[in-house]
């Protein structure tokens, strides 16, 4: 797995993200009448598999965005595959983009479009996950080595100091992201002296059926005797839950994941769950906007930090946000938050559970 080491600055206020309006709502990302803010904003956006994030989150506080600011864009998703998403960069910047943001699936076919759009003047912003050996001109995501320590501190809180054989399930060995969360999470759980790591491996394009096959191999070479289960995602952590309920061990063993989706945070309130990593997004997205409108109108954008390329040997220019480990005790934050509804986490049977977890 390929490696890389996040330089840290203190993560400016939130507020400071935040983007003023200054143009009208137009229909298909046409721009207001910001004669400052000429040009044209893409966005590629990963796959709808490895999370239910880019659409339901991303893409509408993206829009949110740059309808707020006047100022024309287009974004797309490149579905988990690599020749669309060299596809959809060739057309953006066929028709005028000035600025690309990019989601890369893996770091060749990033690096690839970032190159052909620097060649033709076309400013990149890596988000959410760097490239590796790209060229970006800038990084906005959230600090990927805390989410993984956040992970770490999160299964030893709920292990507590016990001897302990733990798995880890890492993601897709060819995101760089995914390479970030285990060297945060080893940092924690390494220093450990009463945990053992018995398995690890990486799942690869967070396919949660692939996850669920390589854990129940783990358990099953293990004689069962897993304690605790580091998983990078919701989904991965989903996919393991679902072996260890077909053992009867749900809830018995501690799993963690990321992203605060629907699933993670009702497996938290069923205790099957250990916790989630909270990602606010629409900071997330707020930030990458704000860079990328200041970057169109020709102004340096603002960054609180750099991250470290080892493979292109440079330092990125970089927005880095803060993480939030998520229990039970603080479920109730994300869902106050508005990134998920009270209605879709609490039906049915959650509805007691959440009432439980002071959700009202």
């Amino acid at each position: 797995m390929r490696k890389g080491i996040i330089g840290l600055a203190a993560v400016t206020a939130a507020a400071a993200l935040t983007l003023t309006a200054c143009g009208d709502d137009k229909k298909d990302g046409a721009s207001g009448g910001d004669a400052a803010a000429k040009g044209k904003i893409g966005v590629i956006l990963p796959d709808t598999k490895s999370s239910v994030r880019y659409e339901s989150f991303d893409r509408p506080f993206l829009e949110q965005s740059f309808k707020a600011a006047g100022v024309k864009y287009d974004i797309q998703n490149a579905e988990g595959s690599t020749q669309r998403f060299q596809t959809i960069a060739d057309q953006m910047i066929t028709n005028g983009v000035t600025v690309l943001i990019v989601d890369g699936l893996d770091s060749n076919s990033a690096a690839a479009v970032q190159r052909k759009a620097q060649q033709q003047g076309v400013k990149t912003i890596d988000y959410d996950r760097l490239t590796l050996g790209g060229v970006s001109d800038y990084y906005v995501s959230f600090d990927n080595v805390k989410v993984g320590e956040e992970l770490g501190k999160g299964l030893q809180k709920c292990l507590g100091d016990k001897q302990a054989n733990i798995a880890y399930l890492n993601g897709a060995p060819t995101d760089n992201n995914a390479t970030l969360f285990a060297q945060g999470a080893h940092s924690v759980l390494d220093k450990v002296g009463t945990y053992k790591k018995v398995a690890e491996q990486a799942v690869p394009d967070w396919d949660n059926q692939k996850a669920a096959t390589i854990f129940e191999q783990m358990l099953t070479q293990q004689g069962g005797k897993i304690d605790g289960v580091l998983a990078a995602n919701d989904g991965v952590g989903n996919a393991a839950i679902s072996i260890l309920k077909k053992n009867s061990q749900a809830g018995k063993v501690p799993v963690t994941g990321q992203d605060a989706t629907v699933q993670g945070l009702q497996n938290i309130l069923d205790g099957t769950q250990c916790m989630t990593v909270y990602k606010p997004v629409k900071q997330e997205a707020d930030a990458v906007a704000k860079l990328a409108i200041d970057v169109m109108k020709g102004q340096k954008g603002e960054t609180n930090g750099t991250t470290k390329d080892a493979q292109g040997k440079r330092d990125v220019p970089s927005v880095l946000l803060t993480p939030i480990g998520v229990f039970k005790d603080n479920v109730k934050q994300v869902v106050t938050d508005g990134f998920v509804k009270k209605d879709e986490l609490c039906k049915g049977a959650y509805a007691a559970k959440c009432s439980a977890a002071g959700i009202q």
